[in-house]
């Protein structure tokens, strides 16, 4: 197997399972050092990573504290994919309850902040650096009964767009990924007709593998993404064909 990751750390939220877990384990493969951030202590004690860290990513003060951990386990950081993330209820808009909307917005959007926040000042320092945030196909189309999530997911399009304008002169990349469904266990979080649902908007008539999206990230999180920055990339079925 290709070993284009040698020599290369990373850093990835939600390491323990789903998307997450199946691009540290393609990291790991083709030759990176991986810092696992979870809040699962007991998968993050499984996991074979060199480095973990129990962290809940809506603390701020955590989370970089978490990325002077990584930094000196590691040496450096040279990638970060943001995967942590919940669904929330599915519930229509004016039933949804605000303390759930709070805590998908902390997760899903001001958790990535707080990551990149964190992270970004170490590889300017370093000098190279690729982050990979992992959005949804819901956050460009929004979803019915998914508005925190739909929003959330909005934000991070938004935050990438921005934060990869603001370092498009260095060697840093920033870009996103906005899949459809993925079955992973995020779908224990939603009710059979929002996955009955989800399923119906695919044209290819199935959901997206792990592996189909972690192949993605990949060429994002490598050198070879070298011209592309600020962008947001479907792995969509062809749900999204613009």
């Amino acid at each position: 197997m290709s070993q284009r990751f040698a020599g290369r750390t990373a850093i990835i939220t939600g390491g323990v399972s789903g998307i997450g877990a199946g691009v540290a384990r393609r990291l790991a493969a083709e030759g990176a050092t991986l810092s696992l951030w979870d809040i699962d202590s007991a998968g993050l004690a499984c996991s074979g990573a060199a480095h973990t860290v129990t962290l809940d990513i809506t603390d701020p003060d955590a989370v970089h504290r978490a990325a002077s951990s990584s930094a000196a386990a590691l040496g450096k950081i040279d990638i970060l994919v943001t995967s942590a993330g919940v669904t929330g209820p599915n519930q229509t808009t004016w039933d949804y309850p605000v303390a759930a909307w709070d805590r998908v917005i902390d997760i899903n959007l001001k958790g990535v902040f707080y990551c990149c926040h964190a992270v970004v000042p170490f590889m300017r320092s370093n000098g190279y650096g690729r982050i990979v945030n992992i959005a949804s196909i819901a956050g460009k189309e929004g979803n019915p009964n998914a508005s925190a999530y739909s929003a959330s997911k909005a934000g991070v399009i938004g935050l990438t767009k921005s934060l990869g304008k603001e370092l498009a002169a260095s060697e840093i990349r920033v870009n996103c990924v906005t899949p459809a469904a993925v079955k992973t266990p995020i779908f224990d979080q939603m009710t059979q007709e929002q996955i009955d649902w989800m399923l119906s908007k695919i044209p290819i008539g199935r959901f997206g593998a792990i592996d189909e999206v972690a192949s993605l990230i990949l060429w994002l999180a490598s050198e070879e993404c070298s011209f592309s920055t600020g962008a947001v990339f479907d792995v969509s079925g062809g749900r999204a064909t613009y």
